[in-house]
């Protein structure tokens, strides 16, 4: 495992005075800081196959470190056989501690272990958020490869407390988020 205090203090000693001078701040707390990590699993298949869901709950816990909860469908929609209050997903939210402990797996040993990775997409939402698609679940140490039976992407959002996508990318940036040039 990581030491999740690397990042953490990274954070504070080199990212914070970073982002100060870069952006002429007046407080530390106007700084931004990442807020959370949301990992979310869409697993359209499980509508007929309901072990899909257990084995993706379980796949993202192990991934995360933090027991991941199923998503439930909030319509019915009869052309893909789904109704309402039938799982559909799952996903796990990450604060604190685990979020930078996840966050420093995620760039120093997920990320590079991807097949022709060139670096990532640099695009955010406009307030401050970044969301990171992945293909496969298999890039991390934890998910052992002949367990897997579908292989299946996740969806890995950022959230930050930046006002604009210029300070919520410096400070990806600044953590070590593999953006392409």
């Amino acid at each position: 495992m990581a030491n999740p205090t690397r990042l953490k203090n990274k954070y504070k000693e080199e990212i914070v005075p970073a982002l100060m001078e870069r952006f002429q701040y007046k407080t530390v707390m106007q700084v931004p800081k990442l807020q959370k990590i949301v990992i979310n699993r869409g697993m359209g298949d499980a509508v007929a196959d309901k072990k899909l869901i257990d084995t993706g709950v379980e796949e993202l816990s192990v991934i995360a470190g933090q027991k991941a909860v199923p998503t439930i469908a909030k319509k019915s929609i009869a052309n893909f056989k789904l109704r309402d209050g039938m799982p559909i997903g799952a996903r796990v939210t990450l604060r604190g501690e685990r979020m930078y402990e996840f966050l420093d797996r995620l760039i120093t040993i997920a990320l590079p272990r991807e097949r022709d990775f060139q670096g990532i997409k640099t695009k955010l939402d406009g307030r401050g958020n970044y969301t990171l698609g992945l293909k496969e679940q298999i890039i991390f140490p934890e998910i052992s490869i002949e367990k897997v039976k579908k292989v299946t992407g996740m969806d890995i959002t950022f959230t930050t407390s930046a006002n604009t996508d210029e300070e919520a990318f410096e400070l990806l940036k600044q953590f070590g988020m593999p953006f392409k040039k």
